[in-house]
């Protein structure tokens, strides 16, 4: 599984704070993508951590005014996988690939 670093997603409206989450670190995700882009006024991050997306659960965003966020606690597994999606059930995945990123160990 490809895991990026924070900022190799900007282009496509996507970023995380911090860069490089520990283990339990809250991480703030950022999205302002092709959904939001498109008037999407509400959107959820379906947030998942490990290859098999364990504990995988949609978060629901709060608009701002840099697009959406959420936030969630890293857990101690060594990635985090990312999709977004709105009420309409239109989904960003990064064309299948989702967006991935590593958790510090």
């Amino acid at each position: 599984m490809f895991r990026a670093r924070s900022n190799e997603y900007l282009a496509n409206g996507v970023i995380i704070t911090p860069a490089n989450p520990e283990p339990y670190e809250n991480v703030t995700i950022v999205y302002n993508g092709l959904l939001s882009k498109n008037g999407a006024n509400d959107m959820y991050a379906h947030v998942g951590f490990g290859e098999h997306w364990h504990g995988a659960q949609d978060l629901r965003m709060i608009k701002t005014c840099s697009g959406f966020e959420a936030t969630i606690p890293a857990a101690n597994i060594d990635s985090m996988s990312v999709a977004f999606h709105d009420p309409a059930n239109n989904w960003d995945n990064n064309s299948g690939s989702n967006y991935n990123f590593q958790i510090k160990h």
